[in-house]
């Protein structure tokens, strides 16, 4: 008997040998390897490139021309008048960055709920009709569809039915922004505690009573802090979107590099750094306000 017992301990140790993780990592080396075997063998990647001589006089080259060497003139960062005309397409670019997380915010607060299980399927269902189910495919599909394709795509696709502009490129960035956020709040909903809900369902309240005072406020407090770590990904991402005319500091940085005006790129750099840096100042004081 014991020795049975003894034989089922040890295959039982045996099973557990390689956890989840363990051959998750071991997957992960395989396909890292198999990766830059490719790169290396089949895709002819120059990988000692990149330690040549010749790149990193190019790199130091490049350097030295953002940096005003060899530059006929003033260069345009020891401008006022530069500073002063960037940084009109600076404000640009932040009035693009709030116009689009407020489209992203506006529109995640309108659909997140019928996104989340346990509000479509679970006990906090509001109805058990298949209409509220199949609402809870659409919406999920919607913020899969959405998310799926990059910002620079979704600027692209509406240049064509819009004129370029400010208005495109938040347009742009809260498209692929809703699906993102939306998924994120949804997930909060589906981890929240249950039971406040529960119990103002028990006591006879209304579905808006139960999701006014049961899950909205427990739901505010990480949406507000997920809205603003997404502006913080808007505002770096503006430069992308810029660069197929949708205004601000990225239509300016794609033209001053195909122009090579090196120093405007550097002035454009460091508006860029101030921007990233005032906004992580201001989310950051923000999201201690919302806790």
């Amino acid at each position: 008997m014991n020795q049975g017992v003894r034989k089922v301990a040890k295959a039982g140790i045996g099973r557990q040998r390689f956890s989840f993780i363990q051959v998750s990592l071991v997957a992960f080396l395989v396909l890292v390897a198999t990766s830059w075997g490719y790169i290396i063998f089949v895709d002819e990647g120059n990988i000692l490139g990149l330690l040549s001589v010749e790149t990193w006089e190019r790199i130091t080259d490049f350097i030295g021309k953002v940096a005003g060497k060899g530059t006929e003139g003033t260069a345009a960062f020891l401008q006022p008048g530069e500073w002063a005309r960037t940084g009109k397409l600076a404000y640009e670019t932040l009035a693009m960055s709030v116009l689009a997380i407020g489209f992203t915010g506006i529109g995640v607060l309108l659909t997140f709920l019928p996104a989340a299980r346990n509000i479509a399927f679970g006990e906090l269902a509001p109805s058990r009709s298949p209409i509220w189910r199949s609402l809870f495919f659409v919406v999920r599909g919607i913020f899969i569809f959405t998310r799926a394709i990059p910002e620079l795509i979704w600027a692209m696709i509406i240049i064509f039915l819009m004129s370029p502009g400010m208005l495109v490129g938040a347009i742009a960035l809260a498209l692929h922004n809703y699906g993102v956020l939306g998924r994120l709040t949804a997930e909060v909903v589906e981890n929240m505690d249950p039971r406040p809900a529960r119990a103002l369902r028990a006591t006879g309240a209304s579905t808006f009573q139960m999701l006014a005072y049961g899950i909205i406020p427990q739901v505010l407090p990480k949406f507000f802090t997920y809205l603003l770590y997404r502006w913080e990904v808007i505002i770096r991402a503006t430069v992308i979107v810029g660069f197929v005319g949708a205004g601000g500091l990225g239509r300016e940085f794609r033209l001053a590099m195909s122009w090579f005006h090196y120093t405007d790129v550097a002035l454009l750099l460091m508006w860029y750094l101030i921007l990233v840096v005032a906004v992580d100042l201001i989310s950051a004081y923000l999201r201690r306000l919302a806790r």
